[in-house]
């Protein structure tokens, strides 16, 4: 097992309160696995991926732990967290585009960070440039700086970074949303060449668009609300969805060679909780089209069938 997340919780600290982000999240990913993680904005996706890896003020760790191959992740400790970052989990964080330094050119920047880790410019570099190529970026660039690049190539770049040491785990945060489509599907397929070239060993990729993920990951997590309600295999999930929050994600997407006329797009009604102060029982009752008494307590996550868990009343 390359990663295992048991019972998380990681809050916002705000002069309100507490801000319930991330509330008891528990999954396993395996060794050469690529699981998306999907649901709405302000779902809990980001906040997941990120406090595996930089947990920074005002999130608080609250509960609940995270092992990496064994390993326990001291995800609440940031200096332990150096002995992790970078060798044994990365990410390609969100915005991308705009992660690099402005005023510092693409080598300069590659060996600081790899200095920081006590790995050598020179050494790495042979490695370096094949990245570069492999992602169809020249080795001219390390010369330049990032606003001489576009933004696919500062993708790509921040790619082969995030990359360079071959992390167990990379956590791939949003990185086709401000992509046109055809940049899209080749970065999305870029990072499933990088798992199949052992450059990195298991994926998380973030994103809100479960299109994408029906063409690269062998799982999907779909989150609400600061909570997974469902997990299965992609196929599962894509064409048999049984929580109602994943059956109206779904039928939201279009369809290929589907005219609107005959087939409408369905939005979801209504808008998520408040997590200052979640409801009660299931936080999706009051948008769920077969939500009863039940559904006033919270709903355990059940497997249902071999390796698909659902948090339901309704189905459980």
């Amino acid at each position: 097992m390359s990663l295992s997340v048991d019972g998380l919780r990681v809050y916002y600290q705000t002069l309100k309160g507490d801000i319930k982000a991330l509330d008891g999240v528990s999954f396993d990913l395996r060794d050469g696995e690529i699981a998306g993680i999907a649901g709405e904005s302000g779902c809990g996706k980001s906040t997941l991926s990120n406090s595996l890896i930089m947990l920074r003020l005002p999130m608080k760790l609250v509960e609940g732990s995270a092992s990496l191959d064994g390993s326990p992740l001291p995800i609440g400790d940031q200096r332990k967290m150096n002995d992790f970052r970078y060798k044994r989990i990365s990410i390609i964080p969100q915005y991308a585009m705009n992660a690099l330094n402005p005023t510092v050119k693409l080598k300069r920047l590659i060996s600081d960070l790899l200095a920081c880790h006590g790995v050598g410019y020179e050494k790495t570099l042979p490695e370096l440039n094949r990245r570069l190529d492999l992602v169809g970026l020249d080795s001219s660039v390390l010369k330049m700086y990032p606003v001489e690049l576009s933004g696919g190539m500062k993708q790509r770049a921040v790619m082969v970074i995030s990359t360079l040491l071959n992390p167990s785990l990379l956590i791939a945060d949003e990185v086709t949303s401000a992509l046109d489509v055809s940049t899209q599907r080749a970065v999305a397929e870029m990072i499933v060449e990088f798992r199949d070239k052992g450059f990195v060993k298991s994926i998380i990729f973030v994103t809100h668009d479960i299109s994408i993920l029906y063409q690269i990951a062998d799982s999907i997590l779909i989150m609400y609300a600061g909570k997974l309600v469902e997990r299965a295999a992609t196929e599962v999930i894509i064409k048999r969805p049984v929580h109602p929050y994943t059956k109206m994600l779904i039928s939201s997407l279009p369809e290929v060679g589907v005219h609107y006329t005959d087939k409408r797009l369905k939005g979801i009604p209504g808008k998520p909780p408040q997590l200052l102060s979640p409801p009660r029982g299931c936080r999706f009752k009051d948008r769920c089209p077969i939500a009863f008494e039940k559904c006033e307590e919270e709903p355990p996550m059940v497997e249902i069938e071999p390796s698909h868990w659902v948090a339901c009343w309704g189905v459980n």
